[in-house]
Formats: structure tokens, C-alpha cells, sequence
């Protein structure tokens, strides 16, 4: 069941907002005194979805089922977070973000216009947890405009990675990544350029009959050389 949410509704709550049912607007704060939340026009909020007071989200904003942002978090415009994914307290996300399912972005983070975290990608933002000075410290990584995060991508505290890069599923990113850079591993490298890669319509072909619809090219195998 999805309700039209008027702008009576809260003081900050812009118009043709939906929200389904058991989605919570404006949760208390207990830590510090913060400002009603601002939610800006035609948002689409999925059951379970918590937004907190003292964060402020432009328009066209949407969630999956079970989102939680916490507060003092800036959110641009036409930013998609999905299902079973948490935004901590004091992000700043900018417009046209995309994230995914079950994603955990930590405090003090902040991800550039156009990005996307693909499933399961983890921001941390402490470098010895448990420790007071580190805790004093705590900065979640700085993800550049356009920047890709495959599956299960994992970017330490204090981590730059630059606009335009990917960073291949599983990775773990300890340093910097340059703009336009393709990196992955544990702990994730360079290994080429985003603009050098083959086009996906070389990698694929269709697979008739399989609801996976494409496999990957085998590559040409080497002849076996003449017996001897």
C-alpha cells in the first residue's frame, strides 16, 4: 500500500512524495539537537525505509525496502539507494547516485555526482578501531564523480579513489586510485586504463534458452604443436 505523503506532513517534506507502509520520517536524533529533515519532491520510499532527522535529500529520491540514512547527511538529486542498505551519519552523496543492495556507507563519507557501489560494497572510516585517536580522526573514503564499485568492493578509511575509475568485484582498496583507472585485488592495483577496455558487446555472446542470456568469449586457444 503506497500513501501520497502532502507537504503537511512534515515541514520539510516536498510534494508527490510516496511512501509505502512502515516507512518512518524524520526519526529522533538522541545524539545532539538536529533540524527537521528536508525530503525534496517526487520520492518514491519502499516499506521499512528510516530517514532521520537533520539530513536533507533533493528530488526524485528512492529507496528500496529496508533503508536506513541516518542524520546530518546531504543528498543530491535522482539518487537511488536499495534495498537493506545503510548511509551512516554525516555523508554527503551528490546527484545521480546509484547504490545497491546491502550496502554499508560509513560516517564522513562523501561520493561524487554520477557514481555508482554496485551489491555489497563496505566504506569504513576507522583506521584502529577501538582506539580514542582514531576515533577522533574517523573519515570515510572520497568516492570521485562517475567512480564504479564492483560487488563486494571494500574502501578503507581516508582512501581517494578518482572520478571515472572501476574498481573490479572483491576488491580491497588500501590507497589512492587514480581518475579513469581500472584497479583491482586484495589489496587493489592499477591495471589499465577504463578508457582502454574491449567493449562488452567483444566479451559476450547470447545464450539461448538460459535465464543468464549471455556468457563470456572463450578465448582463442593457442594450436597444439605438431607431434613429433
Amino acid at each position: 500500500m503506497t500513501a501520497q505523503l502532502a507537504p503537511a506532513t512534515g515541514d520539510g517534506i516536498g510534494p508527490n512524495c510516496r511512501a509505502e507502509h512502515g516507512v518512518v520520517l524524520g526519526h529522533p536524533v538522541h545524539a545532539g539537537a538536529c533540524e527537521r529533515l528536508v525530503l525534496g519532491p517526487d520520492a518514491y520510499l519502499r516499506s521499512g525505509t528510516v530517514l532521520y532527522d537533520g539530513t536533507r535529500i533533493g528530488a526524485g529520491f528512492e529507496t528500496g525496502h529496508h533503508v536506513v540514512v541516518r542524520e546530518r547527511c546531504t543528498i543530491g538529486d535522482r539518487v537511488s539507494i536499495w534495498t537493506g542498505t545503510v548511509v551512516d551519519y554525516s555523508c554527503r552523496i551528490g546527484d545521480d547516485v546509484k547504490i545497491h543492495t546491502n550496502c554499508y556507507v560509513a560516517q564522513y563519507t562523501e561520493i561524487g555526482d554520477g557514481a555508482f557501489l554496485a551489491p555489497g560494497v563496505s566504506l569504513a572510516n576507522d583506521l584502529y578501531p577501538g582506539q580514542d585517536a582514531s576515533r577522533e580522526v574517523m573519515s570515510g573514503p572520497w568516492i570521485g564523480p562517475g567512480a564504479q564499485l564492483g560487488v563486494n568492493v571494500t574502501v578503507l578509511p581516508f582512501v581517494r579513489i578518482g572520478a571515472g575509475a572501476l574498481i573490479g568485484a572483491g576488491s580491497v582498496v588500501t590507497r589512492d586510485i587514480e581518475p579513469g583507472v581500472v584497479a583491482y585485488g586484495n589489496p587493489a592495483l592499477p591495471r589499465g586504463a577504463v578508457a582502454g577496455l574491449r567493449s562488452v558487446g567483444d566479451r559476450v555472446e547470447a545464450l539461448t534458452g538460459s535465464a543468464s542470456r549471455f556468457r563470456l568469449v572463450r578465448p582463442a586457444l593457442h594450436p597444439l604443436p605438431e607431434p613429433t
